[in-house]
């Protein structure tokens, strides 16, 4: 067998008796490499001198923009390397919503691979441009290839997950889209430690970090992509039996709907708008939470009675520290609350859940100005911390919530299309919180009170996404596939019927000495039974393969955090 023939769908479905939480680590695996992405801005400060060395060399002032991305003999504005974040959110967005489709028939398997890739090869394109000083190259290469590569890394377990966790859907993609929350937790001190390691007096060290990067992370991703399974046609938990629909009243459902008719429901346009809305909420902030609390509380954070424009170098160095704990407390949260969230939406149902994001998080961004002008620091700080769990608990929710809806079968490609609500929300939110501050600041507004606005604004984003989930309500039969189209659809996507599994699979699993040995029910539906321990033992070292690291993060992150309550 060709080893690319080994990438297609119908080469992934896993034996019978295969362990379903072998699945969550390899998609961690993958969540973890292409989460850097939020931590780019690492980069940011040293690439502003990667000539200078020392200090930044400026361009002539009368530059073109041409001439600017193209000079060997100036640096670069960090507002130019900025754009790499946008081209981020923007390529992530385009790829999920253009290869969502593909990627439901190809199999998560290859679409780990081509993320890997992309991401990968597009560090290694960044590194060129880098080591040339060509600012073009880092767009191209990190930010459009490996845009794309994020996209297709960040959907690719989505749909297997949904398919093998039923009972536990909020669960199994809280798993691993905390992942991507939790991979600049990782990359960041990690690039930190190589500039460091491979700086000289004649180089900043960043193109060869990009370098050891992208080889550490293409290990790491590979291994992640060729670990993946599907699981054969009617697969289910051993004892698990499906919800009873119940008159058309329910939120589950059981049937499906192809990707092109969901695109034309209301349920997906508003679901769509909830997600934009919550997550330009909290983006918003979370682009501007360094700055945000310094300029609120200035001299407060330090002891000292005086606003951010009175205080001294040495002071101002004080506070930009405890500003540091504080976005690296947001990201602990941003993180907690995707798994935690997600979770807990397979208790209360996911539309309630994204009530309680809208409804508190519009408490919460109303309170705001009040708590800061009373100096309530704690509470100001612990309402940002719930804000932005409810910011990663919408993105882990609203996969189960699309399967729910729509039914899991093309679940990977109909949230491929909902995540261009994230690429819009990450244009939105950041641009309202700047020009809204700056538009105070201008009209002799302080810095202490130039936020106030904004936090109304985004209070009000929310009231906006409360009438829109209000307003979901299960999809009409009208939309869902007949059993010939899901029949058809499915021989399309390479699945195995139950029949096919249950014989050579598993005569394939005693060939090759399983751990596990798959039963069939008396309703043909195939189900599994552990009978060894040798697969616990390669759980657990699959988990502690992806969950070490994590929890290095954390740990590194809560240690920054922890000034702000000294």
């Amino acid at each position: 067998m060709a080893l690319l023939d080994k990438l297609d769908r119908e080469h992934t479905i896993a034996r019978p008796g295969f362990n379903r939480w072998l699945v969550p680590p390899a998609a961690l695996a993958i969540h973890l490499c292409i989460g850097m992405a939020y931590g780019f801005s690492v980069f940011w400060l040293p690439l502003s001198k990667a000539i200078g060395i020392k200090e930044s060399l400026a361009c002539p002032a009368d530059m073109s923009f041409i001439a600017e991305i193209t000079s060997t003999t100036c640096d670069w504005k960090i507002s130019m390397l900025g754009w790499m974040f946008t081209l981020f959110f923007v390529f992530l967005g385009l790829a999920t919503a253009l290869f969502g489709g593909w990627l439901e028939h190809a199999g998560p398997r290859k679409a780990g691979v081509v993320s890997a890739l992309c991401w990968c090869g597009g560090l290694v394109i960044s590194a060129l441009g880098i080591y040339k000083h060509q600012i073009w190259l880092m767009w191209l290469g990190s930010g459009v290839i490996g845009g794309i590569g994020l996209g297709l890394g960040y959907i690719s377990p989505v749909s297997t997950l949904i398919k093998w966790f039923p009972d536990r859907r909020g669960m199994a993609t809280g798993m691993a889209i905390m992942g991507f929350g939790g991979g600049a937790m990782i990359g960041a001190p990690l690039a930190d430690k190589l500039m460091k390691y491979f700086a000289t007096p004649t180089s900043v060290g960043v193109w060869e970090t990009f370098l050891a990067l992208a080889a550490i992370y293409f290990v790491f991703m590979m291994v992640g992509a060729l670990s993946y399974r599907v699981p054969a046609n009617g697969w289910k938990p051993e004892g698990w039996t499906a919800p009873a629909a119940k008159s058309g009243k329910t939120m589950i459902t059981s049937r499906h709907v192809h990707v092109k008719r969901a695109w034309g429901t209301p349920q997906f346009w508003l679901v769509w708008l909830v997600l934009f809305l919550n997550v330009s909420a909290g983006i918003g902030i979370l682009a501007m939470a360094s700055p945000l609390l310094q300029e609120v509380f200035g001299g407060r954070l330090i002891g000292v009675t005086a606003g951010f424009n009175e205080l001294d170098t040495a002071q101002k160095a004080q506070i930009a520290t405890i500003a540091a704990g504080f976005t690296g407390l947001l990201s602990l949260f941003n993180i907690g609350g995707r798994f935690a969230w997600a979770t807990c939406s397979d208790y209360i149902g996911r539309k309630m859940t994204y009530f309680v994001f809208l409804v508190l998080g519009f408490v919460l961004y109303s309170a705001i100005p009040t708590l800061a002008h009373n100096g309530h620091l704690g509470l100001f700080v612990l309402s940002f911390c719930i804000i932005l769990s409810m910011y990663g608990g919408g993105f882990s929710t609203v996969p189960a919530y699309l399967a729910d809806l729509f039914g899991t079968q093309m679940v990977g490609a109909i949230h491929g299309g909902l995540l261009t609500a994230w690429a819009a929300a990450g244009v939105l939110g950041p641009t309202l919180v700047n020009y809204i501050r700056e538009y105070q600041i201008a009209h002799g507004v302080a810095k202490a009170q130039a936020y106030d606005t904004a936090m109304y604004v985004l209070a009000a984003l929310l009231v906006l996404g409360f009438l829109c989930n209000l307003l979901v309500r299960p999809v009409a039969d009208k939309y869902f596939m007949t059993d010939a189209e899901l029949a058809d659809e499915k021989r399309s996507a390479h699945e195995r019927d139950v029949a096919a599994s249950a014989g050579s699979r598993a005569a394939a699993a005693a060939a090759s000495g399983d751990t596990m040995v798959a039963g069939v029910s008396g309703a043909g539906v195939i189900a599994a039974t552990p009978v060894a321990a040798g697969g616990a033992l390669v759980t657990l070292l699959a988990w502690a393969a992806v969950g070490i690291p994590l929890l290095i993060g954390m740990w590194i992150t809560l240690q920054k955090a922890i000034v702000l309550f000294k």
